[in-house]
């Protein structure tokens, strides 16, 4: 073999394993981000804004709303496992994130998490409106601040952390021009409430995990018997109610409250079953139809609003 085929051979190897590097640090910053967490959140805000502009709807002031806010959201999930990185080190689940692992250092996680959620306030407040772009700000301080080092210290996290957890279609709601009404905060207590059988049931899985790495969260690695079932059956049960809202406040119609009821019959009977017998399996269930739930909830919502208009 030439010396000028060995060169052409390195240079070449040299750019696949560049790629290779640069594909892992892609894929690292991508895990850091949360990328299904931030579409879930970006979808809720699309349905938001469409709730709020069913009569007037327009995509470039969604583009920019969508782009402030997911700049925010990057920088939630991204200062949160800054913040995390001792207790994601020692549960299996969390251990192989990009910080945990040594994979990226604490300052650059810590510029990226900044920058992006500056960017994505000033970006709402100059583009947007500054309601969004200080709701925005709420839902960053809420999550990162308060929420993330309290789950350290006491279970009345899970109630605070719901809070941001149920910002993202408000965040539509404003951009779009809409007030903080009867009607925002019937999508908002839709959210709020939704949560708890959701993440109980994930939190009850992931008990012992939790413990272990000395996070205070609701359940107990050994609870008392039918405490989180009875916790699940609770908040699906005052849920119900709280889903016909929409109607009353004029914000849908019957084919709404028709799915919703629907809906949260069966959210009761996934909880009652966890509660009945509470294994992996119903736990697994429960979180299964607690993410058909809500879509399929916030999707008939924005239809029987748009037809409202027609």
């Amino acid at each position: 073999m030439s010396t000028t085929q060995q060169s052409y051979i390195a240079v070449e190897e040299s750019k696949s394993a560049a790629k290779l590097i640069g594909l892992a640090r892609l894929s690292d910053y991508l895990e850091l981000i949360k990328p299904r967490i931030s579409t879930m959140a970006l979808i809720s805000v699309a349905l938001g804004y469409t709730l709020a502009s069913a009569h007037s709807w327009s995509i470039i002031p969604l583009i920019h709303a969508m782009f402030g806010i997911g700049c925010v959201a990057i920088g939630c999930n991204s200062l949160n496992q800054l913040l995390e990185l001792k207790s994601d080190a020692l549960m299996p689940r969390t251990a192989n994130r990009p910080l945990p692992s040594g994979r990226m250092s604490l300052s650059e996680v810590l510029v990226f998490g900044i920058v992006s959620a500056l960017v994505g306030i000033f970006y709402l407040a100059i583009m947007v409106n500054l309601l969004t772009a200080f709701l925005a700000m709420l839902t960053l301080v809420l999550y990162v601040v308060v929420y993330t080092p309290l789950k350290r210290y006491t279970s009345l996290c899970t109630t605070i952390g719901a809070i941001p957890g149920a910002l993202p279609p408000i965040l539509g709601w404003t951009a779009a021009g809409g007030t903080l009404n009867a009607s925002s905060f019937s999508i908002f207590a839709i959210m709020f409430f939704w949560q708890f059988p959701h993440f109980l049931a994930i939190a009850w899985l992931y008990r012992h995990q939790y413990h272990q790495a000395g996070l205070k969260m609701l359940p107990a690695p050994d609870p008392a018997r039918g405490l989180i079932g009875w916790m699940c059956v609770i908040y699906a049960t005052l849920l119900i109610p709280i889903s016909l809202l929409p109607q009353f406040v004029a914000l849908a119609g019957t084919l709404y409250s028709a799915v919703a009821l629907v809906l949260g019959v069966g959210y009761l009977i996934f909880s009652i079953r966890f509660l009945c017998n509470e294994s992996r399996k119903t736990a697994r269930e429960l979180i299964w139809f607690s993410l058909i739930y809500l879509p399929v909830l916030l999707l008939t919502l924005t239809w029987d609003r748009l037809q409202l208009f027609n």
